[in-house]
């Protein structure tokens, strides 16, 4: 498929995958210290744990730099009717964007073997725009 002239190039490879990251750092104990005179109370300390919050970003990126951001809204989770609601057709809008003289026709999709990625309806929906899927390793 990558052969020297062959149908396929490796700028044509689309990765993304999902990772939480912490809705607000909360800074180390030891930038927390303060000096307090005898009548002053003494500051509260938050703990790592204490309301620490987190968000689930979807990153796709190709061999120019990221594609597309998408931050899962609050208290939900990824399920495959999510992915297919929102995340092709934001990614599949990138590329035409990045590339509109090739479109999603050449392009090859590398995620991994997540359940909202395998799911019935995100290959129906990938199929649909075009998009090819490349077989992850297990």
């Amino acid at each position: 498929m990558f052969k020297l002239h062959g149908p396929k190039r490796l700028s044509d490879i689309v990765t993304g995958d999902e990772t939480w990251f912490p809705f607000f750092i909360i800074p180390p104990k030891r930038l927390n210290r303060m000096w307090v005179d005898e009548r002053g109370d003494r500051p509260v300390v938050l703990r790592p744990g204490f309301q620490s919050r987190k968000r689930m970003f979807t990153v796709f990126f190709n061999y120019s730099g990221p594609l597309l951001v998408d931050i899962l809204p609050q208290d939900t989770t990824m399920t495959a009717t999510y992915y297919v609601q929102n995340v092709p057709s934001q990614a599949n809008s990138a590329i035409n964007e990045q590339r509109p003289k090739v479109s999603t026709s050449r392009t090859l999709l590398l995620n991994d073997n997540a359940g909202p990625h395998r799911a019935r309806a995100t290959t129906q929906s990938l199929r649909e725009l075009g998009i090819q899927v490349l077989p992850h390793p297990a």
